[in-house]
């Protein structure tokens, strides 16, 4: 009798043990809903052979995750991308069924992906700020009053070429619109009316969470980071513009504070957020794109 018991336990052990948890059944980065990636100024979905989010979409879906890459108007305000955005994220829950999605967002895509969760919450479950402009930049109050209006119908046509090549021709371009939206007067005002995740207090955190959704950011904080990285020079120039301040070149810690602050100094500039130009980044400090799995695997955890 005692023998048989002992066969018996043994037996269900085995069964108990070759079942999968919820947390081992899911791969590392496969989160709920589907992971949007959302591009900065000047960005792009992919031109050619290159991704904006250089390799990071293929290393989130290597791990389970559903990602979709989103494609607005390289210079336009945030609400004018935000409408975009919009419109893009409803087509990816009528495609997949989803009820919500994971927003990610670097630089100028970081407030375009506020105003998403700010006018339609329930659509949203999560937005990540990368290297987000969430206090306005520096360099941008600079260019607004040093650059002349011919300059930004140069940027208008860059714009333009850049989302024809990336296969958006039809996309309206307004450089000046995105100067204004970037600027510390122009972020003040639009944090005014979707103030969702904002800081309260000088550098400090926003809320975690608002109208169900879940705001983090992290960002970089050093505009050198490697010699054969040919925007280095750019990005260490722009960093003048802060007077010492931690930046990443383009904008400053405190300004990318968003929700959650998961770290705002990783010894990154503003294009190594992205794993740019082509995957030459700061090779003493942890892969970008890691970091991008290190947060899929976050917001898997909570269940989003």
């Amino acid at each position: 009798m005692r023998h048989r018991f002992l066969q018996c336990l043994t037996v269900c052990l085995m069964l108990f043990a070759a079942v999968p948890s919820p947390a081992s059944a899911a791969g590392y980065t496969q989160t709920h809903y589907p992971i949007v990636l959302v591009h900065g100024l000047f960005g792009f979905d992919r031109v050619g052979p290159v991704d904006y989010f250089y390799g990071i979409a293929p290393a989130l879906r290597s791990g389970g995750a559903d990602v979709y890459v989103t494609s607005v108007s390289a210079a336009n305000s945030t609400e004018v991308r935000g409408e975009q955005l919009l419109l893009q994220v409803k087509q990816i829950l009528a495609a997949t069924g989803a009820a919500k999605v994971n927003l990610i967002g670097h630089s100028h895509g970081a407030p375009t992906s506020r105003y998403v969760a700010s006018v339609r919450p329930d659509l949203i479950a999560s937005v990540t700020s990368v290297g987000g402009v969430n206090q306005g930049s520096r360099v941008a109050d600079v260019l607004i009053g040093a650059v002349p209006d011919v300059t930004y119908g140069v940027a208008n046509a860059v714009s333009g070429l850049i989302s024809f090549l990336s296969g958006s021709p039809t996309l309206p371009q307004n450089a000046r619109a995105a100067a204004v939206s970037l600027s510390t007067a122009g972020t003040a005002a639009f944090n005014a009316r979707h103030p969702e995740g904002v800081p309260t207090t000088a550098c400090g955190e926003g809320a975690y969470q608002v109208n169900g959704v879940y705001y983090f950011s992290w960002s970089g904080a050093k505009p050198l980071t490697n010699v054969l990285d040919a925007s280095d020079p750019v990005l260490g120039l722009t960093a003048l513009a802060f007077n010492g301040a931690k930046n990443d070149g383009l904008v400053s810690s405190c300004s990318s504070h968003l929700g959650r602050v998961l770290r705002d100094d990783y010894a990154l500039n503003h294009l190594d957020e992205v794993n740019q130009l082509i995957g030459i980044t700061n090779l003493f400090e942890t892969n970008p794109v890691t970091l991008y799995r290190q947060q899929a695997n976050r917001l898997q955890g909570l269940g989003l």
